[in-house]
């Protein structure tokens, strides 16, 4: 026998024993998704009344009565579907002081982990078109400010609705990469919509960092799902009083800076 032919036999064995691991994982990984899809919409039939009455109400009570509900409902639906959340750096919110709050984007979990663990009341900005599905659209239209980006009179509209909620002291969460991050790089570019916000409101700008969620939904993988423990950090907040929009780009680039820093830096937290 060749002195190479046991290393040969070595390697072939863990290949398949490889193989087979990820076969089975994936099996798993299926029916977790399965899992995670049935209990999502058995929890949400549960909250469904509740949101639903909650809907009826005029801002900013909406929003203040729709905040616990969703904490209540993602911190019962999460754990049950072995996705517990750690949050980090609750302390930079002052009471009595709103924030436009500016998250990481990676998954489609990103949303039901980010508002109702932001501290108090907040609306994000969403796609009409999610507010279609039966059911489900009334949820997520009753906490969102719904914008048709094919329609300009849309994306006006959206900005000045963003402009009452921080008027009316609620949060405004906003994912300034505009979409789920599908590259290898930490962060996308942002764009300039949550610091021009920002800068017109003279609102202070708090970064949230999400991590794991683009590994308990990847974007490259369909009808597929793995339970992780997810973290939201929220950062110190970033003052933008006195700022003026021929600014809004610094302002762009320095909180993106400190977000990929810390991510980078706390991708094994």
């Amino acid at each position: 026998m060749a002195a190479g032919a046991p290393y040969k036999t070595y390697r072939l064995v863990a290949g398949l024993e490889y193989h087979k691991m990820k076969q089975i994982k994936d099996v798993l990984a299926r029916i977790y998704f399965l899992y995670s899809i049935l209990l999502f919409a058995a929890t949400m039939l549960i909250v469904f009344i509740p949101i639903w009455i909650v809907s009826l109400l005029p801002e900013p009570k909406r929003a203040r009565a729709l905040h616990p509900i969703f904490r209540l409902w993602m911190g019962v639906y999460l754990p049950l579907a072995f996705c517990p959340i750690k949050r980090k750096g609750k302390n930079n919110f002052t009471k009595g002081q709103n924030y436009v709050v500016v998250i990481n984007h990676n998954s489609l979990a990103d949303i039901p982990v980010s508002s109702p663990w932001i501290p108090g009341p907040n609306k994000t900005l969403a796609k009409v078109e999610m507010a279609k599905i039966p059911l489900f659209g009334l949820i997520y239209k009753t906490g969102s400010v719904l914008v048709d980006r094919k329609k300009e009179g849309s994306r006006r509209e959206s900005i000045a609705k963003m402009q009452e909620t921080l008027d009316m002291g609620i949060h405004l969460c906003l994912y300034p990469e505009g979409t789920r991050n599908k590259t290898d790089k930490p962060l996308q570019p942002f764009y300039d919509g949550a610091f021009s916000t920002a800068i017109r409101a003279q609102k202070p700008i708090i970064p949230g960092l999400i991590f794991n969620t683009g590994k308990i939904l990847p974007h490259n993988k369909t009808f597929w799902a793995w339970p992780k423990r997810i973290q939201i950090h929220f950062l110190e907040p970033i003052s933008t009083e006195g700022l003026t929009l021929n600014e809004t780009g610094a302002l762009k680039e320095k909180v993106h800076k400190i977000m990929e820093d810390y991510y980078v830096a706390h991708l094994k937290a």
